[in-house]
Protein backbone atom coordinates (compact mmCIF):
# COMPACT_ATOMS: atom_id res chain seq x y z
CA UNK A 1 0.00 0.00 0.00
CA UNK A 2 2.89 2.48 0.60
CA UNK A 3 4.46 1.26 -2.38
CA UNK A 4 0.99 2.52 -4.26
CA UNK A 5 0.65 5.46 -2.63
CA UNK A 6 4.32 7.04 -3.51
CA UNK A 7 3.80 5.72 -7.21
CA UNK A 8 0.00 7.85 -7.16
CA UNK A 9 2.18 10.90 -5.54
CA UNK A 10 4.60 10.86 -7.83
CA UNK A 11 2.28 10.15 -11.19
CA UNK A 12 0.35 13.49 -9.95
CA UNK A 13 3.08 15.44 -10.03
CA UNK A 14 3.33 15.11 -13.61
CA UNK A 15 -0.96 16.43 -14.52
CA UNK A 16 -0.46 19.71 -15.16
CA UNK A 17 -2.87 22.47 -12.89
CA UNK A 18 -6.67 22.64 -14.44
CA UNK A 19 -6.28 19.45 -15.37
CA UNK A 20 -10.11 18.33 -16.21
CA UNK A 21 -11.43 21.53 -16.78
CA UNK A 22 -12.68 20.64 -20.60
CA UNK A 23 -10.78 23.92 -22.42
CA UNK A 24 -10.55 23.60 -25.67
CA UNK A 25 -9.10 26.32 -28.73
CA UNK A 26 -11.07 28.61 -30.91
CA UNK A 27 -11.33 26.54 -34.26
CA UNK A 28 -13.14 23.41 -32.75
CA UNK A 29 -9.63 21.41 -32.18
CA UNK A 30 -8.28 19.64 -29.21
CA UNK A 31 -5.31 21.08 -27.85
CA UNK A 32 -1.95 19.21 -27.88
CA UNK A 33 -0.99 19.74 -24.24
CA UNK A 34 -5.35 18.15 -23.80
CA UNK A 35 -4.08 14.61 -25.43
CA UNK A 36 -0.76 14.54 -23.27
CA UNK A 37 -2.66 15.00 -20.34
CA UNK A 38 -5.48 12.14 -22.00
CA UNK A 39 -2.10 9.77 -22.20
CA UNK A 40 -0.46 10.38 -19.16
CA UNK A 41 -3.79 9.42 -17.13
CA UNK A 42 -4.05 6.25 -19.46
CA UNK A 43 -0.75 5.57 -18.13
CA UNK A 44 -1.45 6.30 -14.71
CA UNK A 45 -4.41 4.08 -15.19
CA UNK A 46 -2.00 1.19 -16.53
CA UNK A 47 0.22 2.01 -14.30
CA UNK A 48 -2.64 1.44 -11.10
CA UNK A 49 -4.45 -1.60 -12.84
CA UNK A 50 -1.14 -3.39 -13.35
CA UNK A 51 -0.25 -2.56 -9.12
CA UNK A 52 -2.94 -4.38 -7.51
CA UNK A 53 -1.24 -7.32 -8.92
CA UNK A 54 0.72 -7.40 -6.19
CA UNK A 55 -0.77 -9.97 -3.23
CA UNK A 56 0.63 -11.02 0.36
CA UNK A 57 0.16 -14.58 1.50
CA UNK A 58 0.61 -14.93 5.16
CA UNK A 59 2.70 -18.01 6.39
CA UNK A 60 -0.21 -19.83 7.61
CA UNK A 61 -1.48 -19.57 4.23
CA UNK A 62 -0.83 -20.86 0.54
CA UNK A 63 -1.42 -18.68 -2.68
CA UNK A 64 -3.82 -20.35 -5.07
CA UNK A 65 -3.80 -18.25 -8.59
CA UNK A 66 -6.98 -18.58 -11.24
CA UNK A 67 -6.96 -17.76 -14.67
CA UNK A 68 -10.09 -16.87 -15.91
CA UNK A 69 -11.41 -18.91 -12.82
CA UNK A 70 -9.58 -22.25 -13.64
CA UNK A 71 -6.72 -23.15 -11.47
CA UNK A 72 -3.10 -21.92 -12.60
CA UNK A 73 -0.47 -22.36 -10.08
CA UNK A 74 -0.04 -22.35 -6.31
CA UNK A 75 1.83 -19.80 -4.79
CA UNK A 76 4.02 -19.81 -1.15
CA UNK A 77 4.31 -17.28 1.35
CA UNK A 78 5.38 -13.95 0.36
CA UNK A 79 4.95 -11.51 -1.72
CA UNK A 80 3.64 -12.46 -5.04
CA UNK A 81 2.07 -11.18 -8.68
CA UNK A 82 -0.21 -12.13 -11.02
CA UNK A 83 -2.10 -10.42 -13.68
CA UNK A 84 -4.54 -8.29 -12.57
CA UNK A 85 -8.24 -8.82 -12.65
CA UNK A 86 -10.27 -9.61 -14.29
CA UNK A 87 -7.57 -12.04 -15.91
CA UNK A 88 -6.11 -13.61 -12.74
CA UNK A 89 -7.70 -13.48 -9.22
CA UNK A 90 -6.02 -15.39 -5.81
CA UNK A 91 -7.69 -17.33 -2.99
CA UNK A 92 -5.71 -17.59 0.31
CA UNK A 93 -6.90 -21.01 2.32
CA UNK A 94 -5.19 -21.62 5.81
CA UNK A 95 -2.91 -24.40 5.67
CA UNK A 96 -1.92 -24.72 8.75
CA UNK A 97 -5.59 -24.67 10.61
CA UNK A 98 -6.41 -28.12 11.73
CA UNK A 99 -9.93 -28.74 11.20
CA UNK A 100 -12.24 -31.59 13.39
CA UNK A 101 -15.15 -33.66 11.98
CA UNK A 102 -17.36 -35.15 14.54
CA UNK A 103 -18.76 -38.21 14.05
CA UNK A 104 -21.57 -40.55 16.57
CA UNK A 105 -21.98 -37.13 18.34
CA UNK A 106 -22.08 -33.35 18.13
CA UNK A 107 -20.25 -31.02 20.31
CA UNK A 108 -21.71 -27.80 21.82
CA UNK A 109 -18.87 -25.94 19.69
CA UNK A 110 -19.84 -27.63 16.39
CA UNK A 111 -23.45 -27.51 17.21
CA UNK A 112 -25.90 -24.81 18.31
CA UNK A 113 -25.72 -22.22 20.71
CA UNK A 114 -26.71 -23.46 24.01
CA UNK A 115 -26.92 -26.80 23.52
CA UNK A 116 -24.97 -29.23 25.19
CA UNK A 117 -23.32 -32.42 23.41
CA UNK A 118 -25.82 -34.70 21.70
CA UNK A 119 -25.68 -38.08 20.33
CA UNK A 120 -26.49 -39.06 16.46
CA UNK A 121 -26.76 -42.83 16.69
CA UNK A 122 -27.15 -43.13 13.00
CA UNK A 123 -23.37 -42.69 12.91
CA UNK A 124 -22.71 -44.60 16.30
CA UNK A 125 -23.82 -47.76 15.96
CA UNK A 126 -21.91 -50.40 14.46
CA UNK A 127 -21.51 -53.74 14.02
CA UNK A 128 -18.17 -55.93 15.46
CA UNK A 129 -16.72 -58.76 14.45
CA UNK A 130 -18.40 -61.18 16.50
CA UNK A 131 -21.84 -59.47 15.24
CA UNK A 132 -22.11 -57.18 18.27
CA UNK A 133 -23.22 -53.72 18.53
CA UNK A 134 -21.31 -50.82 20.27
CA UNK A 135 -21.66 -47.61 19.97
CA UNK A 136 -18.70 -45.12 19.02
CA UNK A 137 -17.96 -41.60 18.88
CA UNK A 138 -14.98 -40.45 17.23
CA UNK A 139 -13.23 -37.50 16.28
CA UNK A 140 -11.22 -36.93 12.97
CA UNK A 141 -8.72 -33.88 12.89
CA UNK A 142 -7.60 -32.72 9.37
CA UNK A 143 -5.67 -30.36 7.61
CA UNK A 144 -4.93 -28.63 3.79
CA UNK A 145 -1.68 -29.84 2.59
CA UNK A 146 -2.41 -29.32 -1.25
CA UNK A 147 -4.35 -25.73 -1.46
CA UNK A 148 -4.87 -26.40 -5.10
CA UNK A 149 -6.44 -29.37 -5.02
CA UNK A 150 -8.31 -28.87 -1.58
CA UNK A 151 -9.97 -26.41 -3.77
CA UNK A 152 -10.50 -27.73 -7.41
CA UNK A 153 -10.64 -31.86 -6.05
CA UNK A 154 -13.71 -32.38 -4.67
CA UNK A 155 -17.21 -29.96 -3.96
CA UNK A 156 -16.75 -30.50 -0.16
CA UNK A 157 -13.88 -31.44 1.28
CA UNK A 158 -15.02 -31.72 5.08
CA UNK A 159 -18.44 -33.59 4.15
CA UNK A 160 -15.92 -36.27 2.46
CA UNK A 161 -13.50 -36.91 5.28
CA UNK A 162 -16.72 -37.58 7.27
CA UNK A 163 -18.07 -40.20 4.96
CA UNK A 164 -14.82 -41.67 4.30
CA UNK A 165 -13.84 -41.82 7.98
CA UNK A 166 -17.65 -43.17 8.89
CA UNK A 167 -16.89 -45.85 5.90
CA UNK A 168 -13.58 -47.04 7.31
CA UNK A 169 -14.64 -47.06 10.93
CA UNK A 170 -17.41 -49.62 9.98
CA UNK A 171 -15.26 -51.58 8.31
CA UNK A 172 -12.10 -51.67 10.66
CA UNK A 173 -15.26 -52.46 13.79
CA UNK A 174 -16.51 -55.19 11.34
CA UNK A 175 -13.02 -56.78 11.80
CA UNK A 176 -12.52 -56.61 15.74
CA UNK A 177 -14.39 -58.54 18.24
CA UNK A 178 -16.36 -56.27 20.73
CA UNK A 179 -13.53 -57.56 23.67
CA UNK A 180 -10.85 -55.68 21.85
CA UNK A 181 -12.56 -53.17 20.93
CA UNK A 182 -13.91 -51.88 24.60
CA UNK A 183 -10.91 -52.72 26.05
CA UNK A 184 -6.91 -52.46 24.22
CA UNK A 185 -7.46 -52.64 20.35
CA UNK A 186 -8.33 -48.26 21.20
CA UNK A 187 -4.98 -47.60 19.98
CA UNK A 188 -4.80 -50.11 16.64
CA UNK A 189 -8.34 -49.19 15.62
CA UNK A 190 -7.03 -45.47 15.34
CA UNK A 191 -4.05 -45.98 14.01
CA UNK A 192 -5.56 -48.29 11.09
CA UNK A 193 -9.15 -45.86 10.25
CA UNK A 194 -6.12 -43.06 10.43
CA UNK A 195 -4.90 -44.80 7.59
CA UNK A 196 -7.32 -45.91 5.86
CA UNK A 197 -9.13 -42.40 5.44
CA UNK A 198 -5.56 -41.02 4.46
CA UNK A 199 -5.85 -43.09 1.38
CA UNK A 200 -9.00 -42.83 0.75
CA UNK A 201 -8.31 -38.88 0.33
CA UNK A 202 -4.94 -39.79 -1.66
CA UNK A 203 -6.95 -41.65 -3.72
CA UNK A 204 -9.36 -39.06 -4.76
CA UNK A 205 -6.04 -36.39 -4.68
CA UNK A 206 -8.51 -34.11 -2.29
CA UNK A 207 -5.26 -32.40 -1.18
CA UNK A 208 -6.11 -33.11 2.27
CA UNK A 209 -3.86 -34.81 5.58
CA UNK A 210 -5.44 -36.39 8.15
CA UNK A 211 -3.46 -35.61 11.12
CA UNK A 212 -5.19 -37.69 14.09
CA UNK A 213 -8.33 -40.01 14.33
CA UNK A 214 -9.35 -39.87 18.39
CA UNK A 215 -11.87 -42.04 19.50
CA UNK A 216 -14.41 -40.60 22.29
CA UNK A 217 -16.29 -43.57 23.56
CA UNK A 218 -16.71 -46.87 22.96
CA UNK A 219 -19.54 -48.26 24.68
CA UNK A 220 -22.40 -51.02 23.64
CA UNK A 221 -25.86 -49.72 23.02
CA UNK A 222 -28.14 -47.74 25.86
CA UNK A 223 -30.16 -50.02 26.14
CA UNK A 224 -28.29 -53.23 27.02
CA UNK A 225 -25.67 -51.24 28.67
CA UNK A 226 -26.04 -52.87 32.41
CA UNK A 227 -26.53 -56.35 31.05
CA UNK A 228 -23.24 -55.81 29.46
CA UNK A 229 -21.93 -54.55 32.22
CA UNK A 230 -23.11 -57.77 33.87
CA UNK A 231 -21.16 -60.00 31.75
CA UNK A 232 -18.34 -57.85 31.98
CA UNK A 233 -18.28 -58.51 36.13
CA UNK A 234 -18.72 -62.02 35.56
CA UNK A 235 -15.88 -62.45 33.08
CA UNK A 236 -13.55 -60.06 35.85
CA UNK A 237 -14.93 -62.39 39.08
CA UNK A 238 -13.85 -65.32 36.44
CA UNK A 239 -10.64 -63.62 35.31
CA UNK A 240 -9.97 -63.30 38.87
CA UNK A 241 -10.60 -66.90 40.10
CA UNK A 242 -8.24 -68.21 37.20
CA UNK A 243 -5.46 -66.07 38.72
CA UNK A 244 -6.10 -67.43 41.86
CA UNK A 245 -6.15 -71.17 40.95
CA UNK A 246 -3.05 -70.24 38.82
CA UNK A 247 -1.26 -68.76 42.05
CA UNK A 248 -2.17 -71.79 44.21
CA UNK A 249 -1.03 -74.43 41.17
CA UNK A 250 2.15 -72.16 40.69
CA UNK A 251 2.30 -72.79 44.78
CA UNK A 252 1.62 -76.20 45.45
CA UNK A 253 3.39 -77.47 42.45
CA UNK A 254 7.15 -76.40 42.90
CA UNK A 255 6.43 -77.77 46.70
CA UNK A 256 5.41 -80.98 45.54
CA UNK A 257 8.22 -81.19 43.26
CA UNK A 258 10.50 -80.48 45.87
CA UNK A 259 9.04 -83.00 48.05
CA UNK A 260 9.65 -85.69 45.08
CA UNK A 261 12.89 -84.73 44.70
CA UNK A 262 13.70 -84.94 48.23
CA UNK A 263 12.39 -88.61 48.69
CA UNK A 264 14.14 -89.55 45.09
CA UNK A 265 17.64 -88.02 46.57
CA UNK A 266 16.53 -89.50 50.40
CA UNK A 267 16.05 -92.97 48.61
CA UNK A 268 19.36 -92.95 46.10
CA UNK A 269 21.14 -91.76 49.23
CA UNK A 270 19.55 -95.39 51.06
CA UNK A 271 20.09 -97.12 48.03
CA UNK A 272 24.09 -95.67 48.09
CA UNK A 273 24.50 -96.59 51.77
CA UNK A 274 22.64 -100.43 51.34
CA UNK A 275 25.40 -101.33 48.21
CA UNK A 276 28.31 -99.85 49.94
CA UNK A 277 27.29 -102.20 53.21
CA UNK A 278 26.61 -105.22 50.93
CA UNK A 279 29.84 -104.72 49.00
CA UNK A 280 32.23 -104.12 52.49
CA UNK A 281 30.24 -107.51 53.94
CA UNK A 282 31.24 -108.93 50.55
CA UNK A 283 34.44 -107.96 50.51
CA UNK A 284 35.14 -108.73 54.42
CA UNK A 285 33.40 -112.46 53.85
CA UNK A 286 35.88 -112.87 50.62
CA UNK A 287 38.90 -111.84 52.64
CA UNK A 288 38.13 -114.37 55.41
CA UNK A 289 36.89 -116.81 52.96
CA UNK A 290 40.86 -116.00 51.53
CA UNK A 291 42.15 -116.90 54.92
CA UNK A 292 40.47 -119.84 55.63
CA UNK A 293 42.07 -120.67 52.35
CA UNK A 294 45.37 -120.25 53.71
CA UNK A 295 44.82 -121.67 57.31
CA UNK A 296 41.73 -123.28 57.72
CA UNK A 297 42.50 -124.53 61.57
CA UNK A 298 43.40 -121.46 62.63
CA UNK A 299 40.67 -119.82 61.13
CA UNK A 300 38.04 -122.16 61.97
CA UNK A 301 39.76 -121.77 65.59
CA UNK A 302 39.30 -117.75 65.37
CA UNK A 303 35.66 -117.74 64.14
CA UNK A 304 34.60 -120.25 66.91
CA UNK A 305 36.14 -117.99 69.34
CA UNK A 306 34.65 -114.65 67.49
CA UNK A 307 31.42 -116.20 67.86
CA UNK A 308 30.99 -117.19 71.36
CA UNK A 309 32.28 -114.22 72.38
CA UNK A 310 29.70 -112.58 70.87
CA UNK A 311 27.59 -115.07 72.61
CA UNK A 312 28.36 -114.92 75.62
CA UNK A 313 28.48 -111.12 75.22
CA UNK A 314 24.73 -110.99 74.92
CA UNK A 315 23.77 -113.52 76.74
CA UNK A 316 23.57 -114.20 80.55
CA UNK A 317 25.68 -116.46 82.19
CA UNK A 318 25.48 -119.32 84.90
CA UNK A 319 28.51 -121.43 86.15
CA UNK A 320 27.85 -124.12 88.11
CA UNK A 321 30.58 -125.92 90.11
CA UNK A 322 30.66 -129.56 88.82
CA UNK A 323 31.40 -130.64 92.35
CA UNK A 324 28.50 -129.74 94.14
CA UNK A 325 26.21 -132.36 94.98
CA UNK A 326 22.90 -130.74 94.26
CA UNK A 327 21.96 -127.87 92.46
CA UNK A 328 19.19 -125.52 93.86
CA UNK A 329 17.06 -123.94 91.39
CA UNK A 330 17.75 -120.12 90.58
CA UNK A 331 15.49 -117.82 89.35
CA UNK A 332 16.52 -115.38 86.83
CA UNK A 333 15.70 -111.74 88.01
CA UNK A 334 17.16 -109.77 85.59
CA UNK A 335 14.24 -108.46 83.88
CA UNK A 336 11.77 -109.30 86.73
CA UNK A 337 12.16 -105.03 88.06
CA UNK A 338 12.19 -103.92 84.77
CA UNK A 339 13.39 -103.74 81.19
CA UNK A 340 15.97 -101.16 81.89
CA UNK A 341 17.63 -102.76 84.83
CA UNK A 342 21.24 -103.95 83.38
CA UNK A 343 21.53 -107.91 83.39
CA UNK A 344 23.05 -109.44 86.27
CA UNK A 345 26.43 -110.89 86.79
CA UNK A 346 27.70 -114.62 85.99
CA UNK A 347 26.36 -116.53 89.55
CA UNK A 348 27.81 -119.03 91.09
CA UNK A 349 26.05 -121.62 93.01
CA UNK A 350 27.23 -122.35 96.60
CA UNK A 351 26.91 -125.89 98.27
CA UNK A 352 23.15 -125.77 100.62
CA UNK A 353 23.51 -125.39 104.26
CA UNK A 354 23.21 -127.94 107.24
CA UNK A 355 19.33 -127.14 107.28
CA UNK A 356 18.94 -128.41 103.83
CA UNK A 357 17.37 -124.37 102.71
CA UNK A 358 18.67 -121.20 101.50
CA UNK A 359 19.32 -119.25 98.64
CA UNK A 360 22.24 -119.10 96.15
CA UNK A 361 24.87 -116.65 97.38
CA UNK A 362 26.40 -114.56 94.42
Amino acid sequence: DELIARLQAFLRSFIPPGFGGGGSRSGGGSSFPGKRSVALVVVVALILWGATGFYRVQPDEQGVVLRFGAYNRTTFPGLNYHIPWPMESVLRPAVTRVNRVEIGYRSQESGTRGQASRDVTTEGLMLTGDENIVDINFTVFWRIRDAGAYLFATRNPAETVKSAAESEMREVIGRTPIQPALTDARASIEAAVKKGVQGMMDQYGSGVEITQVQLQKVDPPAAVIESFRDVQRAQTDAERLRNEADTYRNDIVPRARGDAARLVAEADADRQVSVAKATGETERFLSVLKSYDLAKDVTMKRLYLETMQDILTHTPSVIVDDQLKGIVPYLPLTGAGGADRAPAPPAVLQPEAASGSGAPQR
